[in-house]
């Protein structure tokens, strides 16, 4: 492959290049990782609940659709001074990224929205980037969003096309992809990746990234979720995926979105070290940060401090010292 041409792939690629002997494949992507990547560049993100609750879509994996009976505590949208503390706190811990999720199926217009607004730009204001997910979103909010500086947003199309309609009735595949369309408009980078182990098949993994091929916009990050069941949702009792598929997959993402942030989101909690640096090895080079994330236990910051340091990567020196203690957030098992 060469380095400066890349052209996007078909799905029989893809499907080639997971066939691959895994040794080979994950040679392959570490190669073209190389090429596009210092070795020692992980990206650390940290993801903020800014409204919990009571969303009106009914995604199977989700603790907080109303469709649903998870135990979580529904909370409103936070206060800009709420805000502005966790994101410095994530800041001290070495996060370069600070996202904040909001259980909404598209935002409406007025203060809730306003605020959003100001929460975007204290972030930026705190020289971090700024990520949101705020369900579907139309031009204009697009719009405003990036003229507060939001640096990108996500909003996953979770899985392939053939099996949405087996986790998600209440919005459709091309729902989201409409709201991509907006948010690459309004030259806002995409954030946009999927859940494993949603009783899919490893052909509907690779047909998920091949509907990322097709993006207007490729891809800026691709977070790659681990389902984390939870009593309480449709998909409660779904059984862990092979460590072996997911390394697979993170190659192959690796090789068909060369320069996109491939990032381990839910999940990683599950993954033992060694798990987590063969990830790393094939491809990942983002993880999200803190003791809590989303409806499960994340390793601590000083765990993830622990295992770059065994790895020889950078350690920002707060991660060492401080949890982020966030709030113990309940949002969908996507981000």
């Amino acid at each position: 492959m060469n380095q400066t041409t890349h052209p996007t792939p078909t799905l029989v690629t893809l499907q080639n290049w997971y066939a691959m002997p895994l040794m080979d494949l994950v040679y392959q992507a570490a190669t073209i990782h190389r090429q596009h990547f210092a070795s020692d560049d992980i990206q650390r993100c940290v993801l903020l609940s800014i409204k919990t609750g009571g969303c009106p879509e009914d995604c199977g994996y989700c603790s907080q659709s109303s469709h649903h009976q998870a135990d979580i505590d529904k909370t409103p949208l936070l206060s800009l001074e709420e805000v502005r503390e966790k994101a410095e706190e994530a800041k001290a811990i070495g996060a370069t990224r600070f996202c904040m999720g909001a259980a909404w199926r598209n935002p409406k217009d007025g203060e809730s929205f306003d605020r959003v607004i100001e929460m975007v730009k204290t972030v930026r204001g705190l020289g971090m980037e700024a990520c949101v997910t705020l369900g579907m979103l139309s031009p204009d909010q697009a719009k405003r969003l990036k003229e507060a500086g939001l640096t990108a947003y996500n909003h996953n199309l979770d899985t392939s096309r053939d099996h949405y309609d087996n986790i998600v009735h209440t919005r459709t595949y091309d729902d989201r992809i409409k709201t991509l369309r907006a948010v690459s408009d309004a030259d806002i980078s995409v954030c946009c990746g999927g859940i494993l182990g949603m009783g899919e098949s490893e052909a509907d993994r690779l047909g998920l990234l091949f509907e990322l091929t097709k993006l207007s916009v490729v891809p800026e990050s691709i977070p790659i979720n681990l389902l984390v069941p939870i009593e309480g949702t449709p998909l409660a009792d779904q059984p862990p995926v092979d460590p072996f598929q997911v390394i697979r997959l993170i190659a192959v993402t690796r090789l068909a979105f060369p320069k996109a942030r491939v990032r381990l989101s839910a999940g990683r909690d599950k993954m033992e070290p060694t798990y987590q640096t063969l990830c790393f090895l094939a491809g990942a080079n983002s993880i999200f940060y803190g003791d809590k994330l989303l409806t499960a236990p994340n390793p601590s910051s000083s765990d993830d401090a622990s295992l770059l340091e065994k790895l020889g990567l950078p350690v920002p020196e707060g991660a060492r010292k401080v949890g982020y203690s966030g709030r113990k957030m309940k949002l969908p098992l996507s981000v």
